[in-house]
Parts: structure tokens; sequence; C-alpha cells
């Protein structure tokens, strides 16, 4: 299995840099796993609805290499997707598996968010929480997640 976390924007602290890395290297033990940082479209303080539309297509368009993927599963997070618990999760990663999907995507936007057409796209939305988290910690809890579930998945210890 390939596990892409697919992000817009860079994190700068090495705090959050290092906790990324930690979950990423332990779902080495699963298959291939990375986190690819796109570039962000920069916008001027206070935007117009115009102006982050549109952003947001043309952010969507990197996106969409990762989402063109052959045999890949596409999951958007978004604060108006599916809240799942870690077991919900790691059972529908397995069922991509058993349904042919050899890489999953996770798409995290930027602070306005993705692309409403893209998330149309998208396999599944999920939303980790109906609160708001800075988009760095949101990464790190996200990658902690998907490892949890591919633990879960294998009877692992880790998931208690």
């Amino acid at each position: 299995m390939t596990i892409n976390i697919v992000t817009v924007g860079k994190l700068k602290e090495k705090y959050w840099r290092d906790a990324c890395d930690e979950y990423i290297k332990r779902l080495a033990a699963f298959g291939k796993a990375s986190i690819t940082e796109l570039s962000e479209v920069r916008l001027k303080d206070e935007p117009s609805a115009a102006e982050i539309k549109a952003a947001l297509a043309k952010e969507s368009e990197e996106m969409r290499k990762f989402a063109k993927i052959k045999n890949a599963a596409n999951i958007a997070l978004c604060i108006e997707g599916d809240m799942l618990s870690s077991v919900q999760l790691s059972d529908k990663l397995k069922q991509f598996a058993v349904n042919g999907k050899s890489t999953v995507n996770f798409f995290v936007g930027s602070s306005f968010g993705i692309d409403e057409d893209f998330k149309k796209e998208c396999d599944l939305r999920l939303s980790m929480s109906r609160m708001t988290f800075p988009h760095q910690l949101a990464r790190v809890m996200l990658a902690e997640q998907v490892y949890r579930a591919f633990s879960i998945g294998a009877n692992s210890k880790y998931h208690k």
C-alpha cells in the first residue's frame, strides 16, 4: 500500500516536521508513505469569495496529479466530512484495499479549505473533528491517526 499525505503549505517549525516524520517512518512498516507539500496560492488580506475560489481551484490542480494515480482512494479532509473513529478509519482503509486500491491519498487544503469540485471527486470526505485546529497540528494528528489505523489493521498493540 502507498500512503500519500498531500498538503497545501509547508511546516516551518522543526518540531512539527519531526513529529510528522516519526509517523511517516512508522508507516513504512505497512507500505510506502510520504508527505508532499504543495505551494499555497498567496492571497491578499481579506480576499473576496471569487479570489478564494480561484485560489482553491488552482491548488486543486496540483492535488489532481495525485488523485489520478491508478487504483487510488482519495480522501479529502474537510470540516463537513464524516467523523470516523480510529477503528472505523482502519476498516475503511481495509475496504479500499479489498476493493483493489493500492494507494490512499489524504488531501489537506489551505486555511481556506479544498476546492468543492475536487472534494466531489474524492472517495471520502473525512473530518477529524468539528473543532478547528492549526494546520500544523492537524497534519501531525492525521499522520498519527493513519499510523494508528494501519496498526489496528495489523492487530498491533499500539491501539489499546
